[in-house]
């Protein structure tokens, strides 16, 4: 039996402590982890929030996870985070007659629109956008990029390629075009359905997939209506080139260093995932870093030093969140998978040198009051020795701005929206509550420091900071901080209305 973090009345649920760490751990579910049961494990090994790939199952399907993530909420008293994945305009070849082919480096290969099943010679390639946009010396990446065509002639029918790296090919092979930007609509029919489908069932981010421009963003805005956050994919080399504006738009953005790394040379991902992460964090969105974090532990129970150190770079840079794929959703460890990113986490953020390393990336504030008090917050707490930074807000926008400070105290976000409370699982640092909010200073006060006692973030004899605006229930009126001593049991001394 414990106490309801909310009232203090005895409750049955379980209690799970705030994470020691700073950084979310954000883990794809599938075969292997979509149960009730192993969901509800994975999140007391340490997942933070769960990702659902539209790719892969049907919708109806889907409705029993994320079902199975909110039952979490009533389990644990936790806000739970679901971030669904669109597939977006995946490029595929067609068929070969006999289901598989060999190019042969150096010989002519031609894409073209005829529906007859290829061969050695030739293919079916059914994106007629790619048609328009290509231009002579520009790539073709077959399957993940283990074969490489580069194309020497082409007009609206069909385009004809030189092989330069060669090898298997077989039916539906997936296409990447690194040099061009290809005209395309960023959502497919399944996306607005699988987008339409996620919203109705109240996920809280919607990731959209293969982002090339600003003006991607646009019609799943429109289509999300604000039921739900909006994360940019940085996966195709033309979003780099705009990547300040993709930013702008988006609520959050991934680092989905596959299909980077797929257009790109190996060499190029590690200083683009650095400069995308500090784009991020220097514009306070949150920015995910993901795939083959851990990729040997989706057949072996440890993973490889290499693999270890790509997650504690991840972290150092200040990341957001670091993302599980295979490793949890299809993967044999998935639960161990899970529990070693949330032994790096808590490793790297118990070194000494942590907090310098995460400030390498400078976050200047925006000329507004609540991003003065964001900073100052942050610089108070190392002066007085400070146990939390404790912030009300409706929208988030003040949890962003502390949480883009990273400042070495755990930050207790209190909020009356759940949609919010649910969004802000993929932010640093954030531990948060859905509450009432307040109606007055006094009980601004004495809630913040109630709740602290209750989710164990300070206790007897801490200070703490506390963040809001006044007046109250005004979204965007952030202008007060209030350096507050716990005194006593604050539990047993309050006689307000209620806990709440």
């Amino acid at each position: 039996m414990t106490l309801d973090p909310q009232n203090a009345r005895p409750t049955d649920k379980e209690t799970v402590l705030p994470r020691s760490r700073k950084v979310r751990v954000l883990a794809t579910l599938g075969p292997a982890s979509d149960t009730p049961e192993m969901i509800a494990t994975l999140f007391q090994a340490g997942a933070d929030a769960f990702r659902i790939n539209m790719s892969h199952g049907d919708q109806e399907s889907k409705k029993a996870v994320i079902a199975a993530i909110r039952s979490l909420e009533e389990r644990f008293n936790r806000p739970s985070t679901i971030l669904a994945d669109l597939q977006g305009p995946k490029l595929r070849v067609g068929k070969f007659a006999d289901g598989r082919v060999t190019l042969v480096t150096g010989s002519t290969f031609t894409l073209d629109h005829d529906t007859t099943p290829g061969d050695a010679t030739r293919v079916r390639l059914p994106h007629r956008e790619i048609f328009a946009a290509i231009e002579p010396g520009a790539r073709l990446l077959l399957d993940d990029g283990k074969l490489v065509l580069r194309v020497t002639d082409h007009d609206a029918d069909r385009i004809v390629t030189t092989v330069e790296v060669g090898g298997p090919l077989s039916d539906n092979k997936g296409l990447n075009v690194p040099d061009v930007v290809v005209p395309m609509a960023a959502l497919t029919e399944k996306d607005r359905s699988d987008l339409a489908f996620a919203v109705d069932q109240g996920v809280d981010w919607i990731a959209l997939s293969f982002v090339q421009r600003p003006e991607d963003l646009a019609e799943a805005r429109k289509l999300i209506e604000g039921r739900a956050a909006l994360l940019a994919k940085i996966e195709k080399p033309a979003a780099i080139e705009r990547l300040d504006e993709i930013v702008e738009l988006c609520d959050g953005v991934m680092v989905a260093r596959g299909d980077l790394g797929v257009e790109l040379p190996p060499q190029s991902v590690p200083p683009l995932q650095k400069r995308i992460v500090e784009t991020a964090r220097r514009m306070g969105r949150p920015v995910v870093v993901a795939t083959q974090m851990l990729e040997s532990m989706i057949v072996s129970p440890s993973p490889t030093r290499a693999e270890v150190s790509d997650v504690a770079t991840a972290i150092y840079d200040g990341a957001d969140a670091i993302m599980l794929s295979a490793e949890s959703a299809a993967g044999q460890w998935p639960i161990e998978s899970v529990a070693m990113m949330n032994a790096i986490g808590d490793a790297v953020e118990r070194d000494p040198m942590h907090g310098d390393r995460v400030h390498f990336t400078v976050t200047r504030p925006d000329p507004t009051t609540a991003d003065a008090l964001a900073e100052a917050a942050k610089n108070i707490a190392e002066t007085v020795s400070a146990s939390a930074i404790i912030c009300f807000t409706t929208s988030g926008s003040t949890a962003r701005r502390i949480s883009r400070e990273r400042p070495g105290v755990p930050i207790l976000v209190l909020t009356p929206s759940k949609d919010t409370a649910r969004r802000l699982g993929l932010l640093w640092g954030t531990h948060n509550v859905n509450t009432r909010d307040v109606e007055s200073f006094e009980e601004m006060v004495a809630k913040a420091k109630r709740i602290a006692l209750r989710q164990g973030i300070a206790k007897a004899g801490d200070s703490v900071i506390v963040m809001a605006g006044v007046p109250f229930r005004t979204p965007g009126s952030t202008n007060v901080l209030h350096v507050v001593r716990i005194v006593g049991d604050e539990l047993k001394d309050y006689r307000g209305p209620d806990a709440r």
